[in-house]
């Protein structure tokens, strides 16, 4: 029995060791007001993107949540609402897998918010499949859908700065790649279509995250607007609702024992949205609220601008000059 106990014993204590010191996230500690502040929280309605507008609205923001589904982007206003005590909390459409969903909303919110503050690019998919415009829906969401909103609202930030750009990435970036001819209409980022091929098409959206920011940094120097890209821990959500049905049910208990939840997996979002003094850091990347390097590809200069280069030519945008 004796042997028992130090062996359920031992067990308890590499769980709470391996919990605190590898995947329980550091908390934002600012205690930042934002009244008379606008945000935008793309995938907002569930998640990490649910727990940081909740956040925001209990600081006084007025929250817009970003969203694809109106049925669960309302039912998480109406939550937010009552939680924060913030009636300012509304939902506007927004499906990033369709490049004219995408301008829908930038025309709709400029013709009827005044200002924007804070434009958190949250929302993230890991799966099979196409956007409306024929891009791999990993590559179409994760990175061409928040390139194409950021720029047409980079304006009315510019107007209302200071203010952040926030892009949600991933340590996964780490394993990105980039090749650039599968960027194209109607190629997938990666061959194939199994769960691992998902996971790598991920990892390069998550890259291109990371150099988006990078390189919408350096064009944005000496303006009011600052950005950054994070690694918001690992996180139990639904990001993985695409996968097949038996890893999800294999992920359950692993994620419940020691995933964070939504809320601690939104803290860096939220330094990086809410901590004064990190302006110089504009383009950096953070985790655990606190700066962090990125992998190699993550620091070439040359590959993010090239990354957002071939982005312009999918829309045919206008160039952001330096």
């Amino acid at each position: 029995m004796s042997a028992l106990l130090c062996l359920v014993a031992a067990a308890l204590f590499s769980y709470v060791l391996v919990y605190y010191s590898v995947f329980r996230g550091a908390r934002c500690s600012s205690s930042v007001k934002l009244n008379g502040k606008t945000a935008i929280v793309t995938g907002s309605n569930t998640g990490i993107g649910r727990a940081t507008a909740l956040d925001l609205a209990k600081r006084g923001a007025r929250v817009i949540l970003a969203c694809r589904s109106k049925a669960s982007a309302e039912a998480a206003a109406f939550h937010i609402r009552r939680e924060s005590g913030n009636n300012q909390v509304l939902f506007m459409h927004l499906d990033l897998a369709s490049f004219q969903s995408v301008r829908c909303f930038a025309e709709t919110f400029l013709r009827t918010e005044p200002r924007l503050d804070i434009l958190i690019n949250n929302a993230g998919v890991m799966g099979p499949g196409h956007t409306a415009d024929g891009f791999c829906v990993a590559f179409g969401v994760n990175h061409l859908g928040h390139f194409l909103l950021t720029n047409l609202l980079l304006e009315k930030l510019q107007q209302c700065g200071p203010s952040r750009v926030v892009t949600v990435a991933a340590l996964l970036h780490r394993c990105g790649s980039a090749d650039f001819p599968l960027l194209a209409p109607k190629r997938d980022l990666v061959s194939g279509q199994s769960t691992w091929h998902n996971v790598r098409a991920y990892c390069n959206s998550k890259l291109f995250n990371v150099l988006f920011t990078r390189e919408l940094a350096n064009r944005l120097e000496g303006t009011s607007v600052t950005c950054y890209s994070l690694h918001p821990g690992v996180v139990h959500t639904e990001l993985g609702r695409s996968m097949s049905l038996w890893l999800q049910l294999l992920m359950i208990p692993f994620a419940k024992a020691f995933f964070l939840d939504p809320e601690g997996g939104s803290q860096t979002t939220l330094y990086c949205a809410l901590q004064e003094g990190i302006e110089p850091l504009s383009g950096r990347y953070f985790a655990n609220c606190a700066l962090q390097q990125v992998g190699a590809k993550g620091r070439d200069d040359a590959l993010a601008k090239k990354l957002w280069e071939w982005s312009l030519l999918t829309r045919n945008l206008p160039l952001l000059s330096k």
